[in-house]
Protein backbone atom coordinates (compact mmCIF):
# COMPACT_ATOMS: atom_id res chain seq x y z
CA UNK A 1 0.00 0.00 0.00
CA UNK A 2 2.93 2.60 0.95
CA UNK A 3 4.70 1.42 -2.17
CA UNK A 4 2.20 2.35 -4.63
CA UNK A 5 1.57 5.30 -2.73
CA UNK A 6 4.99 6.42 -2.67
CA UNK A 7 5.72 5.58 -6.57
CA UNK A 8 2.16 7.55 -7.61
CA UNK A 9 3.32 10.47 -5.47
CA UNK A 10 6.61 10.38 -7.48
CA UNK A 11 5.26 9.84 -10.51
CA UNK A 12 3.44 12.99 -10.04
CA UNK A 13 6.17 15.44 -8.65
CA UNK A 14 8.13 14.09 -11.28
CA UNK A 15 5.49 15.00 -14.36
CA UNK A 16 5.08 18.40 -12.37
CA UNK A 17 8.75 19.39 -12.80
CA UNK A 18 9.06 18.35 -15.98
CA UNK A 19 5.59 20.08 -17.08
CA UNK A 20 6.17 22.74 -20.23
CA UNK A 21 10.22 23.27 -19.39
CA UNK A 22 11.00 24.00 -22.82
CA UNK A 23 7.91 26.17 -23.04
CA UNK A 24 8.93 28.06 -19.82
CA UNK A 25 12.71 28.79 -20.70
CA UNK A 26 11.59 29.83 -24.19
CA UNK A 27 9.42 32.38 -22.95
CA UNK A 28 11.51 34.00 -20.33
CA UNK A 29 14.63 33.93 -22.73
CA UNK A 30 12.84 36.47 -25.03
CA UNK A 31 12.35 34.15 -28.34
CA UNK A 32 9.98 35.45 -30.61
CA UNK A 33 7.02 33.71 -32.42
CA UNK A 34 4.66 31.11 -31.83
CA UNK A 35 4.88 28.03 -30.26
CA UNK A 36 8.31 28.84 -29.13
CA UNK A 37 8.38 25.88 -26.36
CA UNK A 38 7.38 23.45 -29.15
CA UNK A 39 9.90 24.16 -31.38
CA UNK A 40 12.69 24.40 -29.19
CA UNK A 41 11.58 20.41 -28.31
CA UNK A 42 11.61 19.77 -32.16
CA UNK A 43 14.58 20.82 -32.56
CA UNK A 44 16.07 19.38 -29.75
CA UNK A 45 14.85 15.86 -30.70
CA UNK A 46 15.87 16.28 -34.32
CA UNK A 47 19.55 17.41 -33.39
CA UNK A 48 22.34 14.69 -33.30
CA UNK A 49 24.24 16.52 -30.69
CA UNK A 50 21.70 16.14 -28.34
CA UNK A 51 22.74 12.96 -25.93
CA UNK A 52 20.47 9.51 -25.81
CA UNK A 53 19.66 10.70 -22.21
CA UNK A 54 18.24 14.01 -22.55
CA UNK A 55 16.01 12.70 -25.77
CA UNK A 56 13.16 10.87 -23.44
CA UNK A 57 12.73 14.03 -21.15
CA UNK A 58 12.08 16.27 -24.11
CA UNK A 59 9.63 13.29 -25.99
CA UNK A 60 7.61 13.30 -22.44
CA UNK A 61 8.40 17.64 -22.06
CA UNK A 62 6.96 18.11 -25.47
CA UNK A 63 3.58 17.47 -24.70
CA UNK A 64 3.51 19.69 -21.98
CA UNK A 65 4.91 22.71 -23.35
CA UNK A 66 2.61 22.38 -26.37
CA UNK A 67 -0.22 22.92 -23.77
CA UNK A 68 1.28 25.34 -22.07
CA UNK A 69 2.70 27.44 -25.56
CA UNK A 70 -1.34 27.23 -26.46
CA UNK A 71 -2.30 29.05 -23.29
CA UNK A 72 0.36 31.81 -23.66
CA UNK A 73 -0.77 31.86 -27.48
CA UNK A 74 -2.54 35.32 -26.51
CA UNK A 75 0.46 36.74 -24.72
CA UNK A 76 2.90 35.84 -27.52
CA UNK A 77 0.52 37.40 -30.20
CA UNK A 78 0.54 40.66 -28.39
CA UNK A 79 4.22 41.15 -26.60
CA UNK A 80 7.23 42.92 -27.64
CA UNK A 81 10.47 41.99 -27.44
CA UNK A 82 12.34 43.93 -25.34
CA UNK A 83 14.66 41.39 -23.97
CA UNK A 84 18.17 42.17 -23.87
CA UNK A 85 19.09 39.22 -25.75
CA UNK A 86 16.88 40.92 -28.76
CA UNK A 87 18.22 44.18 -28.45
CA UNK A 88 22.22 43.03 -28.50
CA UNK A 89 20.78 40.87 -31.60
CA UNK A 90 19.60 44.04 -33.49
CA UNK A 91 22.30 46.18 -32.57
CA UNK A 92 25.15 43.84 -33.77
CA UNK A 93 22.84 44.22 -36.70
CA UNK A 94 22.93 47.42 -37.45
CA UNK A 95 26.36 47.39 -36.53
CA UNK A 96 27.39 45.39 -38.96
CA UNK A 97 25.24 46.56 -41.98
CA UNK A 98 26.93 50.21 -40.94
CA UNK A 99 30.51 49.01 -40.70
CA UNK A 100 30.37 46.77 -43.82
CA UNK A 101 34.12 48.22 -44.76
CA UNK A 102 35.89 45.93 -42.07
CA UNK A 103 34.78 42.23 -43.17
CA UNK A 104 33.22 39.72 -39.68
CA UNK A 105 35.47 37.09 -38.39
CA UNK A 106 34.78 33.67 -39.36
CA UNK A 107 35.36 31.36 -36.33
Amino acid sequence: MMKGYFRSLLLASTVTVLCGCSSIMTHTGGEPGYYPGTRSSYTMLKDDKTSWGMKPLVALDMPFSAILDTVLLPWDAFRTDKSVKSRVKDSEEATLATNAVIPPVDP
